[in-house]
């Protein structure tokens, strides 16, 4: 069934009071972060890029950097008991902390926010070493996630003051991902609107699309979801609450199992998602099936696309069409022993929107998953 997307009554305002770049990093705290990075290269086909811990004079935490394209992930444990990082992977499990933004003045970007209402977690700091220095200041956002807003037009070095280039033999073969599409965030019941007001009065940020509980609904379950963006669309931060519906929805399920607010899933770009889901797939990343009915009717709902319908169908990769083009995608089942964290996985034709036509299909996959768990 087609749903209806709701127009935005917001657009982008002028005079952009916290000008972005693009996703810096996102950092992860992780219960062991060496065991990490070897699964993101692994499976996900992401680089080596740099390191801290013991080795570099780092006596509190060890973090490996991985990129692959623009994305960029920090996988980050910490060395003792004592150290604070221990609540957070207690409370959450392994799970997003940090979004980090790349702007030109973080100072600025600081003052802007704060002053706007935004509660501060690092006051403007200055961090150098042999290759120059970054300025790095944050603000906290919904759950124990932040934003930190990094500077590094003076600095060359592999990543931050603190951090050695990281070059070990083992270097899986990249499979494709070239940036972060949107990161979704899933909040508490009846605080959507609070963190799209937040975004919009404190980020300068503006609400692109919105679907309620009627567009993204099964037999069973339902959520309200608002895409909010930066003016110049670099930035797409879709923000998730649950509806009413007969059993628990995939929003409760997350905040059970995360304990609160939190980044709900990443959509990774690439530009041929044939090649980078047949790669994850030998490389044992397991994804939500998707019934062959789906595909029987597909030509019928998108009209005529490039791809082979039967590798799709092989591939279970799911297809919309907006008025601009249409976009292929998938997802993966959670990454976590905990059901929070997954990804998508996204490549675009011109489309601009978020794969509409396919949540009721999305949804009940996600469902039977949930069924499986005891936690529909």
């Amino acid at each position: 069934m087609e749903t209806q997307v709701k127009s935005a009554t917001n657009t982008p305002k002028t005079g952009d009071w916290l000008p972005i770049n693009g996703t810096d990093y996102v950092e992860f705290y992780v219960g062991n972060a060496k065991q990490a990075a070897y699964y993101y290269q692994t499976a996900f086909g992401f680089q080596p890029l740099a390191y801290s811990g013991l080795e570099t004079g780092n006596r509190q935490t060890a973090s490996y950097v991985l990129q692959q394209g623009k994305v960029r992930l920090v996988l980050t444990t910490p060395l003792n008991s004592k150290n604070p990082i221990n609540q957070h992977i207690v409370k959450h499990g392994d799970g997003v902390k940090v979004i980090a933004l790349w702007v030109d003045d973080a100072t600025k970007a600081f003052e802007e926010t704060v002053k706007r209402g935004a509660k501060p977690y690092l006051e403007p700091t200055r961090y150098e070493d042999k290759d120059g220095y970054v300025i790095q200041s944050g603000i906290h956002i919904y759950g124990d996630t932040v934003h930190i807003f990094t500077e590094r037009k003076n600095y060359n070095g592999a990543f931050l003051p603190g951090y050695q280039p990281w070059n070990p033999e083992y270097k899986p073969t990249p499979i494709g991902f070239k940036y972060i599409d949107h990161m979704v965030g899933n909040v508490n019941w009846g605080e959507m609107n609070i963190w799209v007001k937040f975004y919009e009065e404190v980020m300068g940020f503006y609400n692109l699309l919105t679907f309620d509980d009627k567009d993204i609904s099964t037999e069973y379950s339902a959520l309200m979801s608002k895409v909010m963006s930066n003016g110049n669309g670099y930035i797409k931060f879709p923000i998730n609450e649950p509806a009413e519906g007969k059993k628990k929805s995939q929003i409760e399920e997350y905040i059970e199992f995360y304990e609160g607010q939190g980044v709900q899933h990443i959509a990774l770009a690439t530009d041929n998602i044939i090649e980078t889901v047949t790669e994850m797939r030998k490389r044992g990343v397991e994804f939500l099936d998707t019934p062959d009915s789906y595909y029987k009717t597909l030509l019928d709902r998108v009209g005529k696309i490039d791809e082979d319908i039967e590798v799709l169908r092989k591939l279970r990769i799911l297809v919309d069409r907006d008025e601009e083009g249409y976009l292929l995608q998938i997802f993966t089942k959670p990454v976590e022993d905990r059901p929070t964290l997954f990804y998508e996985i996204i490549q675009r034709k011109g489309a601009k929107s978020f794969g509409k036509g396919n949540f009721k299909a999305l949804f009940e996959s996600i469902e039977r998953e949930q069924a499986k768990r005891g936690n529909l």
